[in-house]
């Protein structure tokens, strides 16, 4: 077999495109198993876009001076200092990551649950993925503890771990690991000879904006690699782009020659025109500040909305504190499940809520769980409304919950799972 055989579709483009499936059948469904923002392009990145369409020459392969420069620059009002000759872009941070492992080498440590993509990607690279679990409540990071006792009994069996993958804050659980397992983590690496992959893709959208996450590269600046994008703060997952901050010192300029070497082989350049609009959102003006600000209010009420739903069957969910994700554990009702639904892990409950709702969502198994995991992941980041006026309405508005197209989705959901934990009958259907 080989190594592409063996790695599945990703499952969040395997549910969205199910779901459009249903819904060209005339379904009627709810899209809460893709991770996509749905919410409008902002107008002064589609001017900047259509003016730089005629840019069609190849570039450098680590992107443009100015991309390179707005990026290094987003990374220091963070607090990481950074040199434009650090960075390195690519048409999407997904891309980016994948690189990022062909040129580090070796087997990767990917914490459990986690990412539905960085397992498959060690596949591909020809690696294996070394699953640890995250301490609870602290998603996207591996336990530092048992992350040393994987990693050397990893080595023992005579497998190579050279990388560990954190997701800072984290999809799929929306928690933020706090600094002091973040550091721990860094300290566990440098210990182990480590190159730490901080997935930041979600830095912007931490509730509250509180400061900038708790990167590893603060505390092991000279292994970490930070990556980050424009398709989650900004909703642009179809533009592709994404940028990637290499760790301080010799090791990140030695990783630097081989990443790029890795991307002149797969994508050549990042695509200009995109690099351009690009460029100017990481340069951060008042109007890209001010709509990521009323994204993260946007996820932060809707998920909170659907979060006291899920939290009221008796279901276990850690405070989301960042993205547009839950990730809740629905093993306190495993009997109740399992002989009123027979239900008895995370692809039950959500094949039930696809098949009796029309609500799709994703099983734990996605995300690395265990068999019998009765965990999934809803992502409500495509309730905003079903046309750009309605999605900006949201955006705008005091109260999003008051608009009637996201109360409805809402009730929807809540319905859905309420019908799952108390096993009523089929009457709560909504499509």
């Amino acid at each position: 077999m080989t190594v592409s055989a063996a790695v599945p579709m990703s499952a969040t483009l395997a549910a969205d495109e199910a779901l459009a499936r249903r819904r060209a059948a005339g379904e009627r469904v709810l899209s809460m198993a893709s991770g996509e923002i749905g919410l409008p392009v902002l107008p002064g990145l589609r001017e900047r876009l259509a003016a730089a369409s005629a840019e069609n020459a190849y570039g450098p392969v680590a992107g443009s001076p100015e991309l390179r420069a707005a990026a290094a620059g987003y990374w220091a009002r963070r607090g990481l200092a950074t040199d434009p000759v650090q960075v390195v872009a690519g048409p999407g941070s997904k891309s980016l990551l994948y690189a990022l492992l062909l040129a580090i080498g070796g087997d990767v440590v990917v914490p459990v649950p986690g990412w539905v993509s960085y397992g498959a990607q060690a596949r591909l690279a020809g690696a294996e993925p070394v699953p640890v679990p995250i301490r609870p409540g602290e998603g996207g990071v591996p336990d530092p503890g048992r992350l040393r006792e994987a990693v050397s009994a990893a080595r023992r069996a005579g497998r190579d771990p050279r990388a560990v993958v954190v997701t800072v804050p984290d999809n799929p659980t929306g928690t933020v690991a706090p600094p002091g397992t973040v550091r721990e983590l860094a300290e566990a690496a440098r210990e182990l000879g480590l190159t730490v992959v901080s997935d930041e893709i979600y830095g912007d959208l931490v509730y509250g904006a509180r400061g900038p996450v708790p990167s590893p590269a603060r505390y092991a600046p000279e292994r970490t690699v930070v990556t980050t994008g424009l398709t989650k703060n900004l909703a642009l997952g179809g533009w592709r782009t994404g940028v990637a901050r290499l760790p301080d010192g010799a090791a990140g300029r030695e990783l630097h020659g081989r990443l790029v070497s890795v991307a002149s082989q797969i994508w050549s350049s990042p695509p200009a025109p995109v690099q351009s609009a690009a460029a100017y959102a990481f340069g951060e003006p008042p109007e890209v500040t001010a709509r990521v600000a009323a994204s993260r209010r946007l996820h932060e009420t809707v998920a909170g909305a659907v979060a006291g739903h899920v939290a009221a069957t008796g279901a276990v969910l850690a405070p989301v504190t960042a993205t547009c994700y839950l990730y809740p554990d629905f093993a306190p009702l495993r009997d109740r499940l399992a002989g009123a639904h027979g239900v008895r892990d995370g692809d039950g409950v959500a094949r039930f809520l696809g098949e009796r709702h029309g609500v799709g969502v994703l099983p734990g198994s996605a995300f690395g769980e265990p068999a019998g995991s009765l965990r999934v992941r809803l992502a409500t980041s495509r309730l905003y409304g079903a046309d750009d006026e309605q999605r900006l309405a949201a955006l705008a508005a005091p109260d999003p919950l008051a608009l009637p197209w996201i109360a409805e989705a809402v009730a929807w959901a809540g319905d859905a799972v309420a019908d799952l934990a108390a096993g009523a009958g089929a009457a709560g259907r909504r499509f």
